[in-house]
């Protein structure tokens, strides 16, 4: 290769290649109408392709590429040594999500984004779900129930059912035109037949699951160290949670103190939950308010750069994501797309949900906890953050992304909004304690699930009694941690590790004014979401 620039380039095209889903989640339009191959001959190509690119990236010398060029191979080096390190979990024998995601994606992402005419989106729609069949019969052939953990098929029955309808009834209504909408259902009642196939054949083989959801303390660490490039062992992360969790506890009781004359904080959020919207549909108005108040502070107070043209829309969780996220997430612009527009999704309930479930669940979503919520998917949060990452010109940077920066920066905003007088209330300020604190505990929970010193029901009921989380909602959040591990610990360590990284900058600037404080978070977060070590030598390059 003439550069590290033309190795790069040759990279990503493989992996455009091996999933047309990740290219046209991108905006790379050419491959809207493909859907990856699931085959085991697949999978195992694509172990083998990951290790021979890592031995190509790690032998770049130093001295032959720039100060950016040199983050890079390190970061795209991270990036394939976690692969390797996972690949002997054989996920593509283990995980039946593995075979739901790429069909489901695939097509939500088509018309969450709508970068073509309808026409277009409509055909490359049409050309996906006549695909499923195929990659859920892959599915069928390659999946090892000696190795598939049961909660792993309890939530992939949930997610092909919730999918079957997605693609029957939801997807066809995507357009107007009566004449497309009628060839998207007829390809999406197949594709829905596949999907109630699937969690059929699930079912039936339920019984005989029977691997085991934990990594281990060897493979927890080494994804640490040489994945996220951090200097923690599972054990001493696990210790760090606890301490984080004791010290945070202190700042809860001394909030609920000031707001209730009482040291049971837990007992304050308890009712404090109760406080929420009627409705699904009003937890959602609420959300949109507090969203564009956080906006309005950035705006008025310069504490980030606000770039021309970016938005966020506040909007229903996918239908099939709602049997297996209880809580809100955020989808990014596409990358290589002009859009600056991006998509909070808060947390609706299943279909057939019961009343009072519904309520338990908005519980989870009550008033006083939403605020801190809409900073940390929208602003300056998730949003924010990766609208600023959208400009950096490095491809492999706009493509790949680890959760210990991405949501280290966002429980980050929280921490510095708070700090910064957006939280006037007691009660709000509480809640973001709250949820720092519940981060905290997702670390104890994450290690010790993975260390296999904590049952399901065990970290279930760590998560409703530490947690603040109503039983249902800990559920789903741990079948969560069980199906990916370290990300859960990710969090807290990264908002800790950003703090630190800030402290050492200030420092060197000798002010920590708000303009200090601008050029910070603007350096920072345009420089992608890779490890904090690699963010921290971008910052002062």
């Amino acid at each position: 290769m003439s550069s590290f620039s033309d190795l790069a380039e040759t990279f990503l095209k493989e992996e455009f290649a091996e999933s047309p889903v990740l290219a046209s989640s991108l905006g790379l339009t050419e491959y809207d109408e493909m859907l990856d191959d699931l085959s085991a001959d697949a999978f195992r190509r694509h172990e083998e392709r990951s290790s021979a690119w890592l031995k190509r990236f790690s032998a770049v010398p130093n001295e032959t590429l720039t100060p950016a060029e040199r983050i890079d191979r390190d970061f795209a080096s991270s990036i394939l040594r976690g692969r390797e390190l996972n690949a002997p979990q054989r996920s593509w024998q283990k995980q039946p999500a593995t075979y739901l995601n790429p069909g489901l994606q695939g097509v939500f992402s088509l018309f969450l984004h709508k970068l073509r005419p309808e026409k277009d989106l409509a055909d490359a729609a049409r050309a996906r779900l006549a695909e499923v069949p195929r990659t859920l019969r892959q599915g069928m052939d390659n999946l090892d129930f000696t190795i598939v953990p049961k909660i792993y098929v309890d939530r992939a029955i949930g997610q092909a059912r919730a999918a079957a309808k997605y693609a029957r009834e939801l997807v066809p209504q995507e357009v107007l035109d009566p004449a497309t909408r009628e060839q998207l259902a007829a390809v999406g009642g197949e594709a829905g037949d596949a999907f109630d196939a699937f969690g059929a054949f699930l079912l039936q083989k339920k019984d005989k699951a029977s691997g085991d959801y934990a990594v281990g303390e060897d493979l927890y660490t080494a994804l640490l160290k040489e994945k996220e490039l951090l200097a923690y062992d599972a054990r001493s992360l696990r210790e760090r949670g606890r301490e984080q969790y004791d010290l945070l506890a202190a700042e809860l009781r001394r909030l609920a103190r000031e707001i209730a004359n009482t040291d049971d904080w837990v007992g304050l959020l308890d009712k404090l939950n109760k406080i929420h919207a009627p409705t699904p549909e009003a937890m959602r108005d609420e959300y949109a308010e507090w969203t564009e108040r956080a906006r309005s502070f950035l705006r008025d107070t310069g504490l980030v750069t606000l770039p021309k043209g970016e938005r966020c829309t506040v909007e229903p969780s996918p239908p099939f994501q709602r049997p297996i996220l209880a809580v809100a997430s955020y989808n990014r612009p596409p990358a290589f797309s002009d859009s600056l527009s991006g998509h909070f999704f808060v947390p609706y309930p299943p279909d057939n949900t019961s009343a009072e479930e519904i309520q338990k669940r908005l519980e989870g979503n009550c008033s006083a906890g939403i605020p801190t919520t809409a900073v940390h998917e929208a602003y300056p949060g998730d949003h924010w953050h990766l609208v600023m990452a959208h400009f950096n010109p490095s491809k492999l940077r706009q493509i790949f992304s680890t959760p210990y920066f991405s949501e280290g920066w966002a429980l980050y905003a929280e921490r510095v909004m708070r700090e910064q007088g957006f939280f006037t209330d007691p009660k709000h300020q509480l809640y973001q304690y709250e949820a720092t604190i519940f981060r905290a505990a997702r670390i104890i929970v994450d290690t010790s699930l993975h260390l296999g010193e904590m049952t399901f029901d065990e970290a279930v009921r760590f998560m409703v009694e530490k947690g603040n989380l109503t039983e249902p909602n800990a559920r789903a959040e741990v079948g969560r941690y069980c199906s990916w591990p370290t990300q859960a610990s990710a969090y807290l360590t990264g908002m800790l590790e950003i703090v630190d990284v800030r402290t050492r900058w200030l420092a060197k600037k000798g002010s920590a004014d708000v303009a200090a404080l601008r050029e910070f978070h603007d350096t920072l977060t345009s420089s992608g979401a890779m490890p904090t070590s690699l963010a921290e030598r971008a910052l002062a390059s």
